[in-house]
């Protein structure tokens, strides 16, 4: 008696089909009637659910199957539709390849298809073009379609990125991540590195939205999207032959405004030190014998060092030259006018109060984390009472909850106080500006190392020409000192003043103890965490 024909069902469910009701069991149940229709065995059964059709070959799935069919394993495959196996022409022919030389059969069931036979290879030809034209139709229909629905004020999709949440069709900012989120663009401005704030949040015991450790990339990942400035960004990327995401030319990319998380002005520091980064390639490193080693570049574009045994910063090329003691007395009194500028005043005042209203926020977060926690713990704790679980399932689900809760009541006193800290500090804008000036004032009691790391914070670039020097601090380009304010000390008092009113938001990690005054470095008009 001949041996029935060794099968494989092949199923791959799109978001259409489960919409009509046609789950994966579905699918199979009918191959499995078809097979035994057939007189044939079923011998194995390939899942790929919620994978997209348009490149097929590269997965797992994909391999195994064919796999099968060079070993004789199974000498077909039954599957709904062409649309299901793959929708591009050319995986669709390079498959029917493979199982017309090894003699297996193709069987689609919805077109009726047997490639064993002549016609069936004409049939699948024609209809696996048909399926690639009708998916480059839909594509374009699609295209055609996000601006008008933008324009009507309708959705147009997609899954919430970390920190918002779609809620009646509208994107807004998520109550428990995005005060994560914001917390992410505070600390890369902090700590700069997106590997120490991925360390930091997991400390914290925050996870991704999968439940899984933050990492680098999925730091800069969320540090990169616009939607927390305010800008989600829509049909920016597409798909390669080769089933690879790419980036669309930027002319097709279509923004719709949602709720920031973030002011445009943090989002770009953030952007901005991750374009610097990925310019340099090496990290900024925070060791330095000089105090704007790294930072002064000669004009014709060489950094500038300062020689063992010489007290100037020295260009090795064109040999231009500054005395290391007049470089800072100009970058102390450009420190001046940064701070003391009365639009400067205002605007970190306005900062302050946007500060304390989104630790608020964090710590609202917190709460309402708690109180969910301890609503899971009691749920549990009265499944375990009534029986309903195993003192083991209760302790292995209980366990990682009580983590969580130790950390957040770490974490609520200290968000707590620091918020009181910074309330207290906004008090009047006399008592501000006059701090200002004493920050200005007892630079010279700064030790190197913390002046260093005040450089750090602030400076984007010095350049030292023959006749001028011109300093950037942050996104701020002053105008160039002349060099005949360059000579001496005295000189200094005619620098220009009308710096742009601008100001970047620095974050307070200088060491406390090098400084006189403790609250200088921590009022938040200046420095915010």
């Amino acid at each position: 008696m001949e041996k029935p024909k060794p099968v494989g069902i092949w199923i791959r469910v799109s978001t259409e089909d489960q919409a009509r009701g046609e789950s994966p069991e579905h699918h199979e149940k009918r191959a499995r009637g078809y097979a035994e229709a057939k007189g044939w065995e079923v011998k194995e059964v390939y899942h790929l659910l919620a994978i997209s059709g348009k490149s097929v070959m590269d997965r797992p799935e994909t391999k195994k199957m064919l796999e099968d069919v060079r070993k004789g394993h199974i000498k077909a495959l039954i599957f709904s539709k062409l649309a299901r196996l793959a929708r591009n022409t050319k995986e669709l022919l390079e498959i029917s390849d493979i199982f017309n030389e090894y003699k297996a059969d193709l069987i689609s069931l919805q077109e009726s298809i047997d490639t064993s036979t002549p016609v069936g290879r004409v049939f699948y030809t024609l209809i696996a073009a048909m399926a690639q034209w009708e998916r480059e139709e839909i594509s374009e229909r699609v295209k055609a379609s996000i601006p008008i629905r933008i324009e009507l004020g309708k959705p147009v999709g997609g899954k919430a990125i970390y920190g918002y949440q779609w809620v009646d069709n509208k994107l807004v900012p998520h109550s428990q991540e995005a005060p994560v989120r914001r917390l992410i663009y505070e600390l890369f401005l902090e700590h700069r590195r997106k590997k120490r704030v991925a360390k930091i949040i997991n400390e914290r015991g925050y996870r991704t939205r999968d439940g899984k450790l933050f990492t680098g990339d999925n730091i800069r990942r969320l540090l990169r999207d616009p939607t927390a400035k305010g800008l989600r960004r829509a049909n920016y990327t597409t798909t390669n032959d080769k089933g690879n995401r790419i980036l669309k030319p930027k002319d097709e990319w279509i923004y719709t405004k949602v709720e920031p998380i973030v002011s445009d002005e943090i989002w770009n520091q953030c952007n901005h030190i991750l374009d610097s980064q990925k310019i340099k390639v090496k990290k900024p490193s925070r060791k330095a014998v000089h105090l704007f080693s790294g930072f002064a570049y000669c004009h014709c574009g060489n950094k500038m060092y300062v020689p063992s045994n010489s007290p100037k910063y020295t260009c090795y090329k064109c040999r231009n030259k500054i005395p290391t003691k007049d470089l800072e007395e100009i970058y102390h009194k450009q420190l001046e006018n940064y701070i003391l500028s009365p639009d400067v005043i205002s605007d970190q005042l306005d900062q302050l109060d946007q500060n304390i209203k989104e630790k608020n926020e964090q710590l609202n977060a917190l709460l309402e984390e708690e109180k969910k926690i301890h609503r899971e713990m009691d749920k549990l704790y009265k499944a375990y009472i009534d029986d309903d679980i195993t003192s083991k399932t209760y302790g292995a689900r209980n366990q990682p909850l009580e983590e969580r809760l130790l950390q957040i009541e770490d974490q609520i006193p200290e968000l707590q106080a620091d918020i009181d800290f910074q309330k207290i500090r906004y008090l009047s804008s006399d008592q501000i500006l006059n701090e200002a000036r004493s920050l200005y004032s007892q630079w010279q009691h700064f030790t190197t190392e913390a002046k260093r790391q005040l450089i750090e914070q602030i400076t984007e670039k010095i350049v030292i020409g023959t006749d001028e020097i011109e300093i950037t601090l942050s996104y701020i380009q002053s105008p160039p000192f002349s060099k005949e304010m360059t000579k001496g000390v005295a000189n200094l008092d005619a620098c220009p003043t009308n710096f742009m009113s601008q100001i970047c938001v620095v974050s307070s990690n200088l060491p406390v103890a090098e400084l006189r005054s403790h609250h200088l470095i921590r009022s938040a008009y200046f420095f915010s965490k």
